[in-house]
């Protein structure tokens, strides 16, 4: 009798280390090398490097696709297993954990020196090498990856998380100046600055700077779509010079990071590119939901920010079309009265006290302790919470979206709100405020609002793209299709995203 056995992929069964460092599936580390030309893996002097290896599994999955490759060329299994691992096969791990993992991984042994290496290498590292850092304190911070000192300068026990592949000036060096045809990894994502309510600070992008130094002819990572609109400074800069620099050839993003890392929830989705150093033009946008995969060249840098859905692109059009001014125009920055999150008044009001709502609800509060917005007190206004209704920016089991939170809403003279709110309009008259509500209220706004967002944050620089209105009367959805002139098409698909709000 036939007994049929489960033989899993061991890389498969691995529970990640954090929500920042998360395992590739192999099945997920063969799409991304699907993206490569395959004659690499048929040429025995093709070279490639993962600089922030944890499982070893792109290594693994290079090596099999050579060995296969090669096989006519090197036709002693041996021989050409020996050649692939010394010659053309490189990883920098991120834990001693890691590179352990990853020489387990590729070389069946930890040990790549030990008899039980497939291929027996001079030191216990092989070619998949890991050394411990610290980091370079200035003012505070370290000066390769911005880490915080007071949280990361810790004892020899600790994890530094000073990661060899950034922490250097000249990644040349790393290998002894070896050229690289393709650099391929999903690096760490993010670090903590500590501190309640700080926002942690991204550093895969520091992976992508510093791998496109290196010169490789492609490059090739796994990294959060945050990117793609808003965040830090820092990240402002990347996505300028991702956008504009014509060498991505391919992008593949989730917006629901489930789809593609099943166990995690990444904020804003993620994504993976192929950069190609000969390669100069627009750019294979494939954008995937709820299993629905939409594919459109297009020119990355059309817009002020990364557009992710390409059944959207046309209804940009459209919008801007007209040339009206945006909304962003009445939006506050955060903070809009200069009291911070965790700001509270009294429980109890008091002779012409301010109402101040907050994530726990209404205090109250005196006039003078108001820095900031003062023209905007004694107006009507929308007051709109931060944060969009979708956890991690995941759409609902019926694969849609919100967007906005029942927060959003009008409010009076004489109240405000802390930096968990923005402000929306700034009205004498509270019928152009509850009109104002209802335009935001509608699909086609909130619509806008979700493609031009990769994270869970709303903010004055994601109202870019939503018209700015007359606001003496309401709007409705069948109104601002027909002002923008949408096809049928378009509205089903505006319609099978956004939600109705209760």
């Amino acid at each position: 009798m036939k007994i049929d056995t489960y033989n899993p992929d061991v890389l498969n069964c691995l529970a990640n280390l954090s929500n920042d460092e998360v395992f590739t599936p192999p099945t997920l580390a063969n799409q991304v090398l699907d993206l490569l030309p395959q004659e690499l893996f048929s040429s025995s002097t093709s070279t490639f490097l993962d600089p922030v290896s944890k499982s070893g599994v792109f290594l693994r999955e290079i090596v099999k696709r050579l060995d296969r490759g090669l096989a006519q060329q090197m036709p002693d299994r041996q021989r050409r297993i020996d050649h692939i691992l010394r010659h053309q096969v490189f990883g920098i791990a991120i834990t001693e954990l890691t590179a352990q993992l990853s020489r387990r991984s590729v070389y069946c042994s930890k040990d790549a020196s030990c008899p039980y290496s497939v291929t027996r290498f001079p030191s216990e590292s092989g070619n998949i090498r890991y050394r411990p850092l610290r980091h370079t304190w200035a003012n505070g911070k370290c000066r390769y990856c911005g880490a915080s000192q007071e949280v990361y300068n810790r004892g020899d026990q600790a994890e530094q998380y000073a990661y060899q592949f950034i922490h250097t000036d000249n990644p040349h060096t790393l290998f002894n100046n070896m050229k690289f045809d393709v650099i391929i990894g999903n690096p760490p994502y993010q670090l903590e600055t500590g501190g309640a309510g700080k926002q942690a600070k991204p550093i895969y992008d520091l992976f992508v700077n510093q791998a496109m130094k290196l010169n490789p002819r492609f490059l090739t990572m796994i990294i959060p779509s945050r990117w793609f609109s808003g965040g830090m400074k820092q990240l402002e800069d990347f996505r300028g010079k991702m956008m504009s620099d014509g060498h991505i050839r391919v992008l593949v993003d989730y917006a629901n990071a489930k789809e593609c890392f099943p166990q995690n929830s990444i904020s804003g989705g993620v994504c993976y590119f192929l950069w190609d150093r000969d390669h100069s033009g627009d750019c294979s946008f494939t954008n995937i939901k709820a299993g629905q995969t939409s594919t459109l060249i297009r020119p990355l840098d059309e817009f002020p920010v990364l557009v992710r859905y390409n059944n959207a692109v046309s209804i940009l059009h459209k919008t801007k079309a007209l040339k009206e001014n945006s909304l962003s125009a009445i939006v506050s920055s955060l903070c809009p009265y200069g009291l911070p999150t965790n700001y509270r008044g009294k429980d109890r009001a008091f002779n012409n006290a301010l109402i101040l709502h907050s994530s726990e609800g209404e205090s109250y509060v005196n006039r003078n302790e108001v820095s900031k917005g003062i023209e905007c007190i004694d107006t009507y206004k929308i007051i709109m919470g931060k944060v969009s209704a979708e956890h991690a920016g995941e759409p609902g089991k019926d694969g849609m979206y919100r967007v906005l939170t029942a927060s959003t809403r009008v409010i009076g003279p004489k109240e405000i709100c802390t930096h968990s709110y923005f402000i929306i309009g700034n009205y004498e008259q509270k019928k152009l405020a509850d009109n104002l509500l209802c335009y935001l209220y509608t699909k086609f706004v909130r619509f806008l609002l979700l493609v031009t967002m990769s994270s869970i944050n709303l903010s004055k620089s994601v109202f870019w793209v939503v018209p700015l209105q007359d606001f003496s009367h309401p709007w409705t959805d069948a109104m601002l299709y027909e002002k923008y002139s949408l096809t049928e098409e378009e509205i089903a698909f505006i319609e099978s995203m956004i939600r109705p709000m209760e």
